[in-house]
């Protein structure tokens, strides 16, 4: 399971369940999501989870593409 975390700026933060929230360069005020825990995710994310122990994506890396 995972759980889900959001900043002010609706960037999103993926880390295993239990875990403490990482120190990025991304750091600030993150706050849990409030419709609870996730049972799965996509490739990318799990990869990326088991990797560095986090996922994070940014809002604006989107509005790019």
């Amino acid at each position: 399971m995972f759980d889900v975390y959001l900043n002010n700026r609706r960037d999103l933060l993926v880390v295993r369940n239990g875990l403490p929230i990482p120190v990025t360069e991304a750091s600030g005020r993150w706050r849990k999501r409030k419709r609870g825990k996730l049972t799965s995710v996509s490739e990318e994310i799990r990869v990326a989870v088991q990797k560095q122990g986090y996922y994070i994506r940014r809002l604006g890396d989107l509005k790019k593409s």
